[in-house]
């Protein structure tokens, strides 16, 4: 293992652990991979000690790696951080394993450890006890509370299609639907009339018209608190053309509060799908487009890009250069091009405002 001595090696114990909501599932392997042992306990408080001093009777603990550190197993992965555990973040196991050994939680808790023991998943697990978590759960109910009001316009404008006339002659004096909302919002219908069609489309029609002004002023409210904390965690981010608040959060959110995990520059764009993926073969000497990672972090970084192309000429130019050599707007190489005036815009931003933070705390 990484920065064990020899005589540490022989005794240190690498576990695995598979994370549900009610149970989790462990196994202790020794530096050579013999299984050492395979216990479940609960997710629980309780659970989480007795899970530590499990793997610690089998010797000092070197790593462990946890399976969905940022769900079922980011309070198991706080309480072992907590305790000095080196804790790995890995992915659900290959399919091949499937196919030869089956599926159950001993054999995904011990592929786990053996992905650690062999060097395969190396990432530190997220860092969820700082700022940037608070930002991503208020990101999670301002986004889930925007969803539901673009849901709730869509549907009151399929009700005012089968609308009666007369009660869509009423709502014709706006023309968004927005404003459409505020006035269905203002209707009376009358509750012992409800089997009329019209008198039920005034009571379908308020009740949409409240919610979505509801849940308007709930993603308002959030947005608020996040521009509070955004500002507060990356000021220099921030300060870029078109990395704005939300944009910033879901980069903050995809490098996790611990960025030193991220080895350099190229680990941060390949975990946000933007570094090209090698797809060669025989004669054939090709990169392809990543379309994995983190696709809302993905998302924020092309966003930023058309913000630039749209007000910044540097990054007009730049892309001219490239197309004019020969690339299109979806080869990878044009995006990995040392020269690009994007590529350290974003991440190294990022980077300077979490030292910031560590500073600061």
């Amino acid at each position: 293992m990484k920065g064990i001595s020899m005589p540490d090696q022989q005794q240190a114990v690498i576990g695995g652990i598979d994370c549900h909501t009610d149970f989790h599932a462990a196994v202790a392997l020794d530096p050579l991979g013999r299984a050492l042992g395979t216990e479940s306990f609960p997710a629980t408080g309780d659970g989480y000690r007795s899970t530590h001093r499990w793997l610690t009777s089998f010797g000092p603990i070197a790593a462990v790696g946890v399976e969905s550190t940022g769900s079922y197993g980011a309070a198991l992965t706080r309480f072992l951080v907590e305790h000095g555990c080196r804790v790995i973040e890995t992915c659900q196991p290959h399919a091949h394993l499937r196919a030869r050994r089956g599926k159950n939680d001993a054999i995904d808790a011990e592929a786990a450890a053996r992905k650690v023991l062999s060097g395969e998943a190396t990432a530190a697990a997220k860092d969820t006890t700082g700022i940037v978590e608070s930002i991503r759960q208020l990101s999670v109910a301002r986004n889930s509370a925007v969803k539901a009001r673009s849901a709730a316009l869509c549907h009151l404008g399929d009700l005012l299609v089968t609308a009666p006339a007369a009660l869509r002659e009423q709502l014709d004096t706006r023309r968004s639907l927005e404003g459409k909302a505020g006035v269905c919002a203002r209707l009376r219908p009358d509750p012992d009339r409800l089997a009329d069609p019209a008198q039920a489309a005034k009571a379908a029609l308020r009740s949409l018209g409240h919610r979505i002004a509801q849940l308007g002023a709930e993603a308002d409210e959030l947005g608020r608190r996040l521009d509070r904390l955004v500002a507060t965690a990356a000021p220099a981010t921030t300060s870029r053309l078109g990395c704005g608040t939300h944009h910033t959060a879901a980069l903050l959110v995809a490098a996790g509060q611990n960025i030193d995990r991220l080895g350099s520059e190229a680990s941060f764009a390949h975990l946000c799908g933007t570094a090209p993926i090698p797809a060669s073969s025989g004669r054939t000497s090709r990169h392809r487009l990543n379309y994995a990672g983190n696709r809302a972090a993905n998302r924020a970084l092309h966003m930023i890009v058309i913000v630039r192309l749209r007000y910044r000429e540097r990054t007009r130019s730049y892309l001219e250069r490239r197309l004019s050599e020969g690339k299109t707007k979806k080869t990878p190489s044009a995006a990995t091009d040392a020269s690009s005036p994007e590529r350290s815009t974003a991440p190294s931003c990022v980077a300077s405002d979490f030292a910031t933070i560590k500073t600061r705390t």
